[in-house]
């Protein structure tokens, strides 16, 4: 299948495709002698066809498998790949080269953002969510015991790959996950991918099958134009949030036990049902969002009695200014907006309409 290249601005392309490692060494440059793979440490397959591209490219390939999942976004683990940078001489030509899901990547582009005050990363998202949000756009981090990505930088990669055959690696429910952040795009800006998600739901998680690839790269293409128009969440980036206060308090709340995309699919019901009691969002376009997210498995519903913990998580959400609580939220499907200090009770009410 043929590749499809979208450009982020004048900074950097996503190549989408399949079987696509050999364009990796094209976007790790012939400048570098040096390359840290940094990986999720379940990716055999992946991992190797990675070491082969560079290795074949006459590169030094440096492998650094890290924990899994949240459990590599700590500041422990950065400052041992940091040492393995010190060790094998890494220069500001050098690259790191990030591997697996979206919290290797987040911890890969950190650790290049902040070797030498920065060199060049590109990244390699191996699942649905990592291609179409945490790959794209420079965001970086790693968590503190106070909350999610609090300790970052906005580093851009130079390029980004995804490679489509990597998501047969990943569990089903994984694979259901990232969904959620694909449907996020289409309730902020394109609402076909609503639509192709409403007219066959089964297509949509079908990897054979054209769709999927379709809701990929539109979902690319919105982050892409919005990141060309604001890199450092300054304005209009803050829409790609959309659901993520409350989501990722979820996530905080359970340890990190919930996955971000399940976290974030209550977040969007959260702030639909917040701005219908704010009066931005007709009861319509709330169901739509529940329907949708239903029919592809994600869930809608959060456990009752964590209130209290959930404000407080909240409350430290990079959006906040001061005490005033801050969300992205819609006035109509595609039409995103901002909700500003909502009152204790309309808080409230949206929580009593998510808790399970």
């Amino acid at each position: 299948m043929s590749r499809n290249v979208i450009r982020v601005g004048d900074d950097y392309d996503v190549v989408i495709g399949d079987d696509a490692w050999d364009d990796l060494p094209g976007l790790v440059g012939e400048r570098a002698q040096r390359v840290l793979v940094v990986r999720a440490p379940t990716l055999p397959g992946p991992a190797e066809s990675v070491r082969r591209a560079l290795a074949g490219a006459g590169l030094e390939v440096i492998d650094a498998a890290v924990p899994d999942a949240e459990q590599a976004k700590t500041a422990e683990v950065a400052a041992g790949l940091w040492s393995l940078m010190g060790q094998h001489g890494f220069t500001r030509t050098d690259v790191v080269v990030g591997l697996g899901g979206g919290a290797t990547t987040d911890l890969a582009g950190f650790v290049a953002a902040t070797w030498l005050r920065g060199v060049p990363v590109v990244q390699v998202p191996t699942t649905l969510l990592a291609m179409v949000d945490a790959a794209v756009g420079g965001k970086t981090g790693i968590n503190t015991a106070e909350g999610k990505n609090l300790v970052g930088a906005f580093h851009p990669p130079v390029g980004v790959l995804a490679d489509l055959t990597t998501l047969r690696t990943l569990p089903r429910a994984d694979l259901v996950a990232g969904m959620a952040e694909v449907v996020k795009c289409g309730v902020i800006v394109d609402t076909t991918i609503l639509e192709l998600v409403e007219r066959d739901p089964a297509a949509a998680l079908d990897l054979d099958g054209p769709v999927l690839r379709e809701l990929v790269e539109r979902a690319v293409q919105v982050k892409a134009d919005v990141v060309a128009q604001d890199l450092r969440e300054s304005s209009l980036r803050e829409i790609l949030n959309y659901g993520h206060t409350f989501g990722h308090a979820i996530e905080q709340v359970e340890h990190y036990a919930w996955r971000h995309g399940e976290a974030v699919a209550v977040g969007m019901i959260y702030v639909a049902e917040l701005a219908l009691r704010a009066g931005l969002l007709g009861q319509a376009d709330v169901d739509r969002h529940r329907a949708v997210l239903t029919s592809l498995g994600l869930p809608t519903t959060y456990a009752d009695g964590q209130w209290d913990d959930l404000l407080t998580a909240m409350r430290r959400d990079k959006k906040t200014r001061g005490s005033l609580l801050r969300f992205v939220a819609l006035d109509a499907i595609g039409s995103p907006t901002r909700l500003e200090g909502p009152s204790e009770q309309q808080l409230r009410a949206a929580y009593d309409a998510v808790a399970g």
